[in-house]
C-alpha cells in the first residue's frame, strides 16, 4: 500500500472533514502524507492518510489502549504512531474515528483529568463538601462509561438515559484511588434491574461475560433478566469482576447458558 505524498486538495480536505466531525479539531500539520489532529478532550494523536482521493484511506494511532480495544487489523503500510489501519471507503474510516474519540475520552487517564479539573480548588473539609466532589465524580464516571459503553446497555440494548445506570464493579468506598473509581473498566452500563440485581450481589459475570445468576433470585426476578448478548469484556475488566465475585455475589450460582 502506497501513501500519497504530500495530499492533494481532495484528501487533505475529506481528512481535515473525517477528523473534525469525529471530535478531532485540532490540525497539527503534515508529513509524508500523514496528516496529524489532535483534541481537546480525547488522549491521543490521531493521523489520517490515503492512497488518493478515492481511497483507501489510512489511520494511525498512538494510544495502547485505544489500539487493543479498537480490535481492527494492522495494515502493511508505513507511517507514524503504534498501528496503523486501512479502510476501502470514507463510511468505514468515520466509523472507526468515532469510536476512537469515544475510547479516547474514556480510557484511563481521561477521567481522572477531567474529575481533577472539575474539583481542583473544591473544599473537601466537611461531609456535605465531600459529598459534593463525590457527585461530581460519579457524574465524569457515567459520562465517560456512556462513551465506553457506546450510550446503551450492552446486555439489553436499551439506549434511553433515563433507564441506564453508571454500576461500579469495585464499589467507589472500596477503591484505593480516585484513579480506580474513575477508570472505566471498573464500570459497566447496565439498564436499571440489571444495576440493582449487581449491585446487591445477585448477578455476576463470567470471563465470558455471560451472567451468573444467585439462587436467592427469586423465579420472577430471574424471568425479568432477560440478556441478548453477552458483556465484550477486556482484561481489566475480568479482574474487577472476579473481586466482585468473590467479595460481594451472594448465594449459591446458577449459570444460564441464554
Amino acid at each position: 500500500m502506497t501513501i500519497e505524498a504530500p495530499q492533494s486538495f481532495v484528501v487533505r480536505e475529506e481528512c481535515q472533514k473525517a477528523a473534525s466531525q469525529n471530535g478531532f479539531r485540532r490540525i497539527l500539520g503534515e508529513e509524508a502524507g500523514w496528516a496529524a489532529f489532535g483534541s481537546t478532550t480525547a488522549h491521543g494523536t490521531i493521523y489520517l492518510a490515503a492512497g488518493g482521493p478515492q481511497g483507501p484511506w489510512f489511520l494511525a494511532l498512538v494510544h495502547p489502549g485505544v489500539i487493543q480495544e479498537l480490535s481492527l487489523p494492522a495494515a502493511t503500510v508505513s507511517g507514524p504512531g503504534r498501528a496503523r489501519f486501512a479502510f476501502d471507503t470514507l463510511g468505514s474510516l468515520y466509523a472507526a474515528l468515532h469510536r476512537t474519540y469515544e475510547l479516547g475520552v474514556s480510557l484511563p487517564d481521561a477521567p481522572l483529568q477531567e474529575f481533577e479539573r472539575r474539583v481542583a480548588g473544591l473544599p473537601r473539609t466537611t461531609e456535605a463538601e465531600r459529598l459534593i466532589v463525590q457527585r461530581i465524580g460519579q457524574d465524569v464516571f457515567r459520562d465517560r462509561l456512556m462513551d465506553y459503553w457506546q450510550g446503551r446497555c450492552p446486555l439489553t440494548g436499551i439506549s434511553d438515559p433515563a433507564l441506564l445506570r453508571a454500576s461500579h464493579i469495585i464499589p467507589w468506598a472500596e477503591c484505593e484511588s480516585d484513579a480506580e473509581r474513575l477508570d472505566v473498566h471498573n464500570g459497566l452500563l447496565l439498564s436499571a434491574l440489571w444495576d440493582a440485581a449487581f449491585d446487591c450481589g445477585l448477578v455476576a459475570f463470567l470471563d465470558d461475560g455471560s451472567p451468573i445468576f444467585s439462587s436467592m433470585l427469586s423465579d420472577v426476578a430471574r424471568e425479568h433478566l432477560t440478556w441478548g448478548g453477552a458483556l465484550q469484556l477486556t482484561d481489566k475488566h475480568r479482574m474487577r469482576l472476579s473481586w466482585q465475585k468473590a467479595h460481594r455475589f451472594k448465594g449459591e450460582l446458577y449459570i444460564d447458558r441464554h
